[in-house]
């Protein structure tokens, strides 16, 4: 934009730094006389640098040369008035006998000004414009007044929005503390603020898959998710759907006993998917799903007996396994350890029921008639379970039991980190949503939610599973 042009400020008296007025010779509040030549400054003075070389104080014997500067000598309009108690130096030309030039005999050697302009009233040489200031010369100030005016306003330039860009991509993907809310995550999955650890990817999972769902949790108390679930659908050879749902918990004792549930859950859920279609009946399908998911967690065992002899502490990675497979009028469990099935209909007419026995030290104290169910359950063995997946297992026993309920209602498959909190199938009902077919992800989040409120003190794991397993498309136009 275009700017007004500055004003020249008013000289000064050098003594009080009052204005003067033009034609003053004398400041007026102080008295100084304003003939008198200051002294020349003691730092050392701005050269311009205009390319040319500056004579030599010898070479200027009482008079003003700068050779090719002509152009310049007429930018001062002869005849200027010169400052009182001055000398004359206006209108310098530099060429002797120029009818412009003035006689400055006897003056100050001033070398090296081309173009002065007069300020009356300022003591020596003032107000110079392309003056190059030569030490020891009196009345120049080392000071350059050729520079150009400066704008009031500055044009602010845009932001790029490339950077803005990059700047929100990196805020983006930077991963905030889930405590703090204030920290980065580093790569190890700790705040750089609080070092708190960050959930991993299977300290919370949930999957809902048609009319199935299934939430797994990490609980409060454990420092990562041991358990494993996986789910699916398939169509039997006469086209009617067939459910599965498969849970498993790795033995906290083991080693490895995360890989050992995956593997199980993974290993099961697949054998189920593929045998149903070919026609194997699923009591069936079910027993050789747990024996194929055995094989996959004793393969994890397999590895060199040089690492044995380094870890020798280390033992088999274990889990259990409970399954279930749901179909038009057939309801299927097969398990093997402590982990659970329940029944529960969708009206409460009737009973709800567990469907599963434990492999474990109180069933077996039970099954013996030594203690009740109460005092068994109470015992701090309670939980040693007596069966499980893994290559240091006893001789693996799957059991398997088929059903035929009479009215609607969901199989809730879960781990011991839920049933420790609602052991009794009563106390399972009493906490199962009662729209849980119509909404199984919902209800199994309320179920991980129950046994989180109880205090969380293992690894939480449910499936609910609705019965009978609804035609798919069944209520679309």
């Amino acid at each position: 934009m275009s700017q007004m042009p500055r004003q020249a400020a008013l000289p000064t008296c050098p003594s009080c730094a009052e204005p003067l007025d033009a034609g003053d010779r004398f400041c007026g509040a102080c008295g100084y006389d304003l003939s008198v030549v200051p002294p020349s400054p003691d730092d050392h003075p701005t050269l311009t640098m205009n390319g040319s070389a500056l004579p030599a104080p010898s070479q200027t014997s009482g008079a003003v040369r700068e050779a090719g500067e002509d152009r310049r000598a007429q930018e001062t309009p002869p005849g200027a008035p010169a400052a009182p108690g001055a000398p004359a130096v206006s209108g310098v030309s530099g060429v002797p006998g120029d009818p412009g030039t003035a006689d400055v005999s006897g003056a100050p050697d001033v070398s090296g000004v081309s173009g002065v302009s007069d300020v009356s009233g300022a003591p020596g040489v003032s107000g110079v414009q392309g003056a190059a200031d030569v030490p020891g010369a009196p009345g120049v100030s080392g000071v350059r007044f050729d520079r150009p005016a400066e704008p009031d306003e500055y044009a602010l330039q845009a932001p790029d929005p490339r950077v803005a860009a990059e700047a929100a991509v990196a805020a983006e993907s930077a991963k905030v503390c889930v405590a703090c809310r204030a920290g980065r995550v580093d790569d190890d999955g700790y705040c750089e603020n609080c070092g708190h650890a960050q959930p991993r990817e299977r300290d919370h999972m949930e999957l809902e898959s048609g009319p199935i769902a299934a939430v797994s949790d990490r609980g409060l108390r454990h420092h990562r998710n041991e358990d494993a679930f996986g789910l699916g659908c398939a169509a039997l050879p006469d086209g009617s759907p067939a459910l599965v749902a498969i849970v498993c918990d790795g033995v906290s004792s083991a080693t490895r006993p995360d890989d050992a549930s995956l593997a199980a859950s993974r290993a099961a859920s697949e054998t189920l998917l593929a045998a149903l279609p070919r026609g194997t009946h699923p009591q069936q399908a079910m027993h050789e799903a747990i024996v194929a998911a055995s094989h996959a967690v004793n393969a994890l065992a397999e590895e060199p007996a040089t690492a044995r002899e380094h870890a020798p502490h280390q033992n088999a990675p274990a889990c259990t396994l409970v399954g279930s497979v749901v179909t038009a009028g057939l309801l299927v469990v097969g398990w093997v350890g402590d982990s659970r099935a329940y029944w529960v209909p969708a009206d409460r007419s009737s009973p709800p029921a567990r469907l599963t026995e434990d492999d474990s030290w109180a069933a077996q104290m039970v099954a013996a008639g030594l203690m009740n169910e109460a005092e068994a359950y109470a015992d701090e063995r309670a939980h040693a379970i007596t069966g499980w997946l893994g290559a240091d297992a006893y001789e693996l026993e799957p059991h398997t039991a088929s059903f035929k309920p009479d009215r609607p209602g969901v199989v809730v498959v879960c781990t011991d980190g839920l049933w420790n909190y609602a052991e009794a199938a009563e106390e399972m009902a009493g906490v199962v949503p009662p729209d849980a077919s119509a909404r199984p992800l919902h209800s199994a989040r309320v179920l991980v939610g129950h046994a989180l409120d109880g205090g969380g003190h293992d690894n939480v794991t449910v499936a609910v599973v609705p019965f009978p397993a609804p035609v798919q498309g069944a209520g679309s136009a």
